[in-house]
């Protein structure tokens, strides 16, 4: 058998990506994404993307995803093979350990045998599961919510009372990557590390909301922003003190209305697949499941 060559692709080699002969049949690619599209505006890069090669034959493909401004990439998102083993061996080989985000149809568990294989060798590299999300997409067509108008909202640009409200937002999150945060590090080290992903973001920090009862007490948090493909729910969160009032609702629709009016005709968002309460959110306020995500890591 031809000896396996595992490295990554120099520049004008994307056809060895792209020439993979094996359907598209889990990943963003089902999605519409391509690997041109994102290559030209610098979210794939050569140097990220790693091919195991019998030959000429390209028997497994791997391409990790970052900003057009990052230094390094920041999830494994497009991955695939038709040698598991190769497929294992690559993972291995390649020097990036983060995230690997695996986009499925919310109806993959009909036919789950293209998601386990990798997931299962993605097991085999050395990474473990870290959570299950949907994405929700919102569109005119799914009706514009109104607002309860229970609640102010005001613009606070200064960051340090943001940090202060998400490391109250933080005491008993129900989202398993800030659970993971608060097991290596203080809550305020947590909630600094929120803020500058918070930031990461290419939408407008002066979108970002504070949210009040009428008698002036704070509620909570909501950040509608966008990524480098759409307008997104950024981030919504409620104090533990006014818990239990369906706030996360109300910052929502806040959040949808603010991004419709800055013009979006599509808003898409993610929450963990056990955070029941959130997810009823959505689904009042129109935001069908179009996504599955499994997320693994080193």
């Amino acid at each position: 058998m031809t000896d396996l060559v595992i490295r990554a692709l120099n520049k004008g080699e994307e056809h060895l990506f792209t020439g993979y002969a094996q359907p598209d049949v889990v990943g963003f690619a089902i999605f519409g994404r391509t690997y041109a599209d994102y290559l030209a505006k610098n979210e794939y890069r050569p140097e990220w993307t790693w091919v195991a090669l019998r030959g000429d034959r390209v028997v497994a493909r791997a391409a990790w995803w970052g900003g057009p401004e990052d230094p390094s990439p920041m999830t494994l998102d497009w991955f695939d093979f038709e040698d598991p083993a190769a497929g294992e061996a690559l993972l291995k080989a390649a020097p990036f350990r983060v995230e690997y985000c695996l986009a499925l149809p919310p109806s993959w568990r009909d036919t789950p045998e293209a998601a386990q294989t990798r997931i299962d060798v993605a097991t085999r590299a050395g990474m473990k599961p870290v959570v299950e999300r949907l994405r929700y997409t919102w569109t005119p067509a799914n009706g514009l919510p109104e607002r309860p108008g229970r609640l102010e909202f005001r613009a606070e640009p200064d960051d340090e009372v943001i940090v202060e409200v998400l490391t109250a937002i933080q005491r008993g999150s129900l989202d398993a990557h800030k659970v993971a945060d608060l097991k290596r590090m203080s809550p305020e080290q947590a909630a600094r590390s929120e803020l500058e992903d918070l930031k990461w973001f290419p939408g407008p920090r002066e979108w970002w909301k504070l949210a009040y009862t009428p008698s002036g007490e704070l509620v909570g948090i909501t950040i509608p922003t966008k990524n480098y493909a759409s307008p997104v729910v950024g981030f919504i969160g409620v104090v533990p003190d006014q818990r239990g009032h369906g706030y996360a609702y109300d910052l929502l629709v806040e959040c949808t209305h603010l991004l419709v009016e800055a013009g979006a005709t599509q808003i898409q968002a993610d929450t963990d697949v056990t955070n029941f309460p959130m997810a009823a959110n959505f689904r009042r306020a129109g935001y069908p499941i179009t996504q599955e995500r499994v997320f693994m890591d080193f």
